[in-house]
């Protein structure tokens, strides 16, 4: 083998250089190291990545870079390899035992031994516990620890995700037991030192298959000040009450942080008996509760709030889609049902307008996006995918709670004490960089300033909105923004445009607010609320940690001697917000990874047929379009979209064929058609259509020969037989090819694909290589 010689001038300076981080596998067999230091990642060859796992701790040295820049690194050691256990198919091949992997990070099968695979059976999915590590000549070795069933079972998806992201899907024994000792209802020393609000017709809107209601409103005409204005009443489970700091049933919610939510099933962060029994604000039942009562200005302006316990009675528990009609017509069916709210429904719809008027005047970014819902059958699997509809019963609720969350903040900033809040801080500056120089791209005549407001964001959004590349516009400006977080550090919400906000509205499903109901109280009783010792944030905590030192820039600024370091208290609710945020984003993950693998399994059954869609995303190696029927999303790659260049325009963020000039950018129309579905990958991909081809294959079945519709008839039989083909796009491109090959119709197939190519008669004999 030949080594090139080197100098040690020519050779960088970080080369040798030891870093310690995470490795973070990739499907394709390499892998990068996220660095601890939060700078950028190290990528692993797939040589090195045999000896390691994904997920495992180790220290690196960098030995050279790549050929695309890239900082290569060699493994020193392995510091941690933390308790992971791999889920996939038990499979069987010449008498061997091995498990692939259902996440393909992993990269390596794990080999079972005869006596190790206890009751499963070959095809099924398993849970494995590693007892060898792997090695770089030696493939790790492991033990069958749960059988989890067969792969097309309902709610096998579910079961692999919750194990794969790490959720907690079972509550501990003492946590259990804790909640069957308390109460099925409200007792009378629980009413002690508590507001009787159980004569106030106060009323819960939620969706149709809610089963946990935490809030409930009520509101009335009231003078504030010398105008007019409204008293407005939001009602919150207290979960404080039966969840005392340090429990077990506190120390398994603050394990899970947020109940998670899949197509047909709840992980929920508190025991049933809780969550949709003693704590659920259900109809015509006493329920405890924490109460912001506010005064609101005829402007939509809090004008004074107050805070608490109370002890109240559901008088009505309605859906939006039933306050939808009721308010758009009180003298329809609807209403006449509920004569006696009706009255009320109408002074919550002038409150939330005054406060709509309120938000506007604020200049919080308001962007209508689609959010979409899964409709499954019994089974589990996929019948539809349906778009979301706000209605303004949504926007009502959403408003007074926003106006109870800005309170909490408030309150807890007055009390000088710690809490947390919800901060969504403004873009980055290379964000800010990226979205100036695309809406000069795009020709918008408006700009973000150096120190950008939402009013700028929303101003922008408000003068495109009628323009056809205005969701391009729009997505761009939401992907500018950050995510928010918890912490106890308040720097204001910017997409909100609220100088201080936080979570008080749902203590049922997110932990943060449980912490803000327990310092809300310890204000009004003038104690001081501490943390209790709760259990060391795992793996998602840490990840966040390294994401958000990422986001800050180098220290140039020297330490004053004066300038205290945060207190042990701080640093608790340092961590407590991290471990809450970082749970958030773990429990999205897992809801999306299963929504992924839904669409999936849908769209295997969808092979070969054709569909229109906008694309949603241009990259560097293809577009990401979304179908218009079915709301799902695939990848058309760069390899598909014609024989000749494309360049990403990252201004722009578009595709653009150098040859024809052809553009590919966000809200673009297009066809497709299904060409390959990778379950394990949870990936689809699309092939473009154009219209040559759509006229090609008209043409062939006029003449009883089947074309590229043929193919996806082909799919169709096949699914009657009980089968699920996947094809490529090439594969499918080839069938196409070799039917018309044997067409007797060889004229006109030449002079279709000669209509349909881009360029004149003999530009195409040198045509450009396809790019990868």
């Amino acid at each position: 083998m030949y080594i090139k010689k080197t100098t040690p001038s020519a050779q960088p300076a970080h080369l040798s250089q030891e870093i310690e981080g995470s490795v973070q596998g990739h499907r394709d067999g390499h892998g990068f190291v996220i660095r601890d230091d939060g700078e950028g990642d190290i990528y692993i060859p797939p040589n090195e990545m045999r000896a390691v796992l994904h997920k495992d701790r180790v220290r690196v040295r960098i030995v050279r870079q790549d050929r695309r820049g890239r900082p290569e690194g060699r493994v020193v050691e392995i510091i941690e390899r933390p308790p992971q256990p791999i889920i996939g198919r038990l499979l069987q091949e010449s008498g061997v035992w091995l498990v692939a992997p259902e996440d393909k990070r992993y990269g390596q099968d794990v080999l079972i031994p005869k006596g190790a695979t206890g009751a499963a059976k070959p095809g099924q999915v398993v849970v494995v516990e590693l007892t060898e590590p792997p090695a770089l000549f030696g493939q790790p070795v492991g033990r069958i620890t749960e059988v989890l069933g067969e792969v097309d079972d309902p709610g096998m998806e579910i079961e692999i995700a919750v194990r794969k992201y790490g959720v907690p899907h079972e509550f501990s024994e003492a946590c259990l037991a804790q909640a069957k000792a308390l109460p099925d209802k409200v007792r009378a020393q629980d009413k002690k030192r508590r507001v009787d609000l159980t004569d106030v017709p106060l009323v819960t809107i939620d969706g149709e298959d809610a089963r946990d209601f935490d809030d409930a409103v009520y509101c009335e005409p009231a003078k504030v000040g010398r105008g007019k204005g409204w008293r407005l009443l939001v009602a919150i489970a207290d979960v404080s009450h039966y969840v005392e700091t340090g429990s077990a049933i506190d120390i398994d919610a603050y394990d899970r942080a947020t109940s998670v939510y899949f197509p047909r099933r709840v992980i929920p962060m508190l025991p049933e008996k809780l969550s949709n029994g003693l704590c659920s604000l259900n109809p015509e039942v006493e329920r405890l509760c924490m109460v912001c009562d506010m005064l609101v200005t005829a402007k939509g302006e809090v004008h004074a709030y107050q805070f608490y316990p109370a002890v109240m009675f559901s008088h009505a528990r309605f859906t939006y889609t039933e306050v939808a009609a009721i308010l758009a017509n009180t003298r329809g069916p609807e209403a006449s049902k509920r004569k006696d709210r009706v009255k009320d429904l109408l002074n919550l719809h002038d409150v939330y307008r005054a406060l709509l008027v309120a938000r506007q005047q604020r200049g919080a970014v308001d962007f209508e996006t689609t959010e979409t819902q899964i409709v499954c059958d019994e089974n589990g699997r996929i019948e539809k995918i349906v778009p979301r509809t706000r209605n303004d019963a949504h926007k009502l609720i959403e408003e007074a709670m926003l106006a109870a969350n800005v309170c909490s903040a408030d309150f807890i900033a007055q009390g000088g004490q710690p809490g947390l809040y919800r901060v969504h801080e403004g873009p980055t500056p290379e964000k800010q960089e990226i979205l100036r120089n695309y809406l000069k791209a795009m020709a918008v005549g408006m700009t973000i300033g150096d120190d950008p407001k939402p009013a700028e964001f929303q101003a922008i959004a408000e003068a495109t909105k009628d323009r056809p590349d205005a969701q391009q516009i729009h997505t761009m400006l939401l992907r500018s923004m950050q995510q928010a977080i918890y912490t106890p550090i308040n720097s204001g919400h910017f997409g909100l445009a609220f100088e201080a906000y936080t979570h008080f509205t749902s203590p049922i499903r997110r932990y943060p607010d449980l912490l803000v109901h327990r310092v809300i109280k310890a204000i009004l009783n003038k104690t001081q609320y501490k943390l209790p010792a709760l259990p060391t944030p795992g793996e998602a905590h840490a990840k966040l940690a390294k994401r958000l030192a990422s986001r800050v820039a180098a220290p140039g600024t020297k330490p004053r001697k004066d300038v205290k370091p945060p207190s042990r208290e701080t640093q608790a609710w340092e961590a407590a917000g991290l471990h809450c945020s970082a749970n958030e984003r773990r429990a999205d993950e897992a809801s999306r990874d299963v929504e992924a693998w839904l669409k999936c399994k849908y769209m295997r059954e969808h092979l070969g047929e054709e569909y229109s869609g906008v694309v949603s995303a241009a990259t560097s190696f293809g577009i990401f379009v979304t179908l218009d029927a079915m709301y799902v999303e695939g990848l058309v790659h760069i390899t598909e979209l014609g024989g000749e260049y494309f360049k990403f325009d990252e201004a722009r963020q578009e595709l653009r064929g150098e040859r024809t000039g052809i553009r590919y950018a966000i809200g673009a129309r297009v066809r497709v058609q299904v060409s390959r579905v990778d379950l394990d990958g949870r990936k689809i991909d699309f092939r473009l259509v154009r219209e040559g081809e759509e006229l090609l294959g008209r043409a062939l079945k006029d003449k009883g020969v089947e074309g590229a519709g043929g193919t996806a008839r082909k799919s169709s039989a096949a699914r009657k037989r009980g089968q699920a083909p996947e094809a490529s796009s090439t594969e499918l491109a080839s069938l196409t090819r070799e039917h018309a090959a044997r067409s007797p119709i060889q004229e006109l197939k030449g002079a279709v694909k000669k209509a349909a190519a881009s360029g004149k008669s003999g530009k195409g004999k040198g045509r450009k290589p396809r790019r990868g």
